[in-house]
Order: structure tokens, then C-alpha cells, then sequence
């Protein structure tokens, strides 16, 4: 296996890790008003996803890094042609909160949107990788940003957003306690089945795609699609049965097979050109000179260990459940003394 392979495969990795840590941050933030009644229950639930959510996107961070060092070209372009799409991910990954009812309401309806939008756009930019975009020669995007949008794109948006529901809702049933607990659950049941077919309904889309728009045989997407379908329906049948735990662990798989599909069905290329398939950005084509390449590779064999070593004791200290107590709705009045 050469290098660039191997890089291809560590940027795959990087994605499926992303997705799988934000997917049930931002499941979470879609989820905020459904299971929180009031500020304070809002409160409680954000505080499940508060100690690690920056934590989870630094996998973006470095997914793009590795795109910057490993495929340059690849990187150039992507982020050339999708700039405006881009730009918008990183307004609605913007967070602040401030004091104050107003603003926190507002806050709340802010993140709420944010965290539907931002998988959207990940979902329609990532399956414009495979679906194709206008490329010339040289491998520069000659197109626009209606070039991006079309039906199977925002089909993957819509199918990155109900998979990250699902697995947000599965995350909840598991940091939460209590009547915010029951409400994730009543949340993940009605959630599992419609979202699993969403998902499943993509990476079928998918394999026809690979083998319209990418040359590809079926069968090599088709495996963990396969994989990934068994994996939702499955968790959807644990979600049911109140077993919320494997099903967690099921929404995970899905969310990495979600992006195994993907990048399996987009190789041996890294960016499909349409109409002119021919200026396509291959594997090879794309990556860094073969010195750069052991450079990089020396470095992430280094420090990969110790980050995920780190992430991994980070979660196991946060592994407790977030309590909530409901403040009562009419206190007993006390007996007042009579006057002797």
C-alpha cells in the first residue's frame, strides 16, 4: 500500500471520528428544546456535551490539516470551490453565550438551527465530492454554488441530519437521568425507524452513484453500506427496547460507515469532476511529494497515540450521568403561628 493510499484511508478516518464525537454534539443541540421545558432543563442538558464538544471538533481540525499536507491539491480545490458552503459551517459552529433571559433564549433557538445546519452543509459538500463538480484541467472548480446543490446532495445533508439526531438522542439516554432520561428515550424511539430508512435510503443512493458518476463496480460501496443499514436497524430495534447503550455504540458504527461508504465508493479519486470526468483529482495525482508524505506520516505516529490516549481519559472522567432535580410547582405553605 503506497502512502497516499494510506493517507487516504487516515483522512477517511479522521472524518469517520468526526463524525461520530460532533454527530452527537450537534444531535444534541437538535435536540434541546424537545427534551428541555425551560431554561434551567436546557441547561442541564447542554452541560451532557459542555466539557468535550470542543474537544470532538478538533477531528475537523485535523482532517483538514491532513487534506492541507497529504493532497494539496485536493485541499486547493475542495476549498476553492466550496468557500461559500465552508464559510457558513464555521458561522454556525460559532458559540457564545452571554447573561441575561433575551439573549439566552435567542441563544437557544440559535444553536438549535446551527446544529441542523452545520450537518447538512458537511452532508451536501461531502457527497459533492463523489456526485461531481465543474473541474478544468488543471483541476480548479469552474463552477458556482448552485453547481453544489442538487438531489442527491441534499439528500445526503438530510441523511447526515437524521443520523446525527438519532445518535444524539442515544447519547442523551445515556448522560441523562431522570424525566430528562424518559424524554431523550421517547425522543430516540420516534426518531429511530424514519431516520434509519433516511440514512439507509443515501448510501443506497449511493452505490448507484459510484458506479454512474465514478466508475465503480457496486459491490466495493455496496459492503459498507450494507454494514451501516444492519447497524441503524439494529440500533432502531434496541432503541425500542430500551436497551440504550448497544444502541449508542450502533450509531457510532452507522456514523463511520456513513463516511466508509462514502470514501469507498469515491476511491481510487479524491474529487469526481462533471461533467469532464476526465479532470477528475485522483489519489495519486493529488498528494504531496513522497518525502512530505514520510514526514507527515512519522509525525502522526507520534502524537495520534497520545491524542487519542488523552480524549479517551476525557471522556472516562466525564462517564457520569448529568442529574436534574425539578424545582416543585407549589411549595406547601407553612402553618403561621396564632397569635397568644
Amino acid at each position: 500500500m503506497t502512502l497516499p493510499i494510506v493517507w487516504f484511508c487516515l483522512i477517511a478516518v479522521l472524518w469517520a471520528g468526526y463524525f461520530v464525537l460532533e454527530g452527537f454534539d450537534f444531535g444534541v443541540g437538535m435536540l434541546l428544546g424537545v427534551v428541555g421545558r425551560d431554561a434551567r432543563e436546557r441547561s442541564t442538558v447542554l452541560d451532557t456535551i459542555a466539557p468535550v464538544w470542543d474537544g470532538n471538533e478538533v477531528w475537523l481540525v485535523v482532517a483538514a490539516g491532513a487534506t492541507f499536507a497529504a493532497f494539496p491539491a485536493w485541499y486547493a480545490t475542495m476549498f476553492s470551490g466550496f468557500y461559500l458552503a465552508l464559510l457558513l459551517v464555521l458561522v454556525l459552529l460559532w458559540r457564545e453565550r452571554r447573561d441575561g433571559a433575551r439573549w439566552r433564549g435567542a441563544w437557544t433557538r440559535a444553536n438549535t438551527i446551527a446544529s441542523i445546519g452545520a450537518p447538512f452543509v458537511w452532508g451536501l459538500a461531502l457527497a459533492n465530492l463523489l456526485h461531481g463538480v465543474p473541474l478544468d484541467g488543471d483541476g480548479h472548480f469552474t463552477g458556482s454554488l448552485s453547481d453544489l446543490i442538487s438531489a442527491y446532495t441534499v439528500a445526503g445533508g438530510l441523511a447526515a441530519v437524521a443520523l446525527f439526531a438519532l445518535h444524539g438522542a442515544t447519547f442523551l439516554t445515556l448522560r441523562l437521568d431522570g424525566e430528562l432520561r424518559s424524554r431523550a428515550g421517547a425522543a430516540a424511539r420516534a426518531l429511530a425507524v424514519p431516520c434509519a430508512l433516511i440514512v439507509i435510503a443515501f448510501l443506497a443512493w449511493t452505490v448507484v452513484v459510484a458506479t454512474e458518476r465514478n466508475a465503480r463496480g457496486a459491490l466495493g460501496p455496496a459492503v459498507p453500506a450494507v454494514l451501516t443499514g444492519a447497524a441503524l436497524l439494529t440500533a432502531a430495534a434496541l432503541v425500542r427496547g430500551g436497551r440504550s447503550g448497544r444502541a449508542f455504540v450502533l450509531t457510532a458504527v452507522a456514523a463511520a460507515g456513513w463516511i466508509a461508504t462514502l470514501f469507498t465508493a469515491l476511491y481510487p479519486r479524491v474529487l469526481v469532476s462533471h461533467p469532464g470526468f476526465a479532470n477528475s483529482l485522483t489519489v495519486s495525482g493529488a498528494a504531496a511529494e513522497h518525502y512530505a508524505l514520510v514526514v507527515i506520516t512519522v509525525v502522526a505516529a507520534i502524537f495520534t497515540p497520545l491524542v487519542l490516549a488523552y480524549q479517551a481519559w476525557t471522556y472516562h472522567v466525564l462517564r457520569a450521568r448529568v442529574g436534574f432535580e425539578p424545582t416543585p410547582a407549589a411549595a406547601e405553605p407553612r402553618p403561621r403561628a396564632r397569635a397568644g
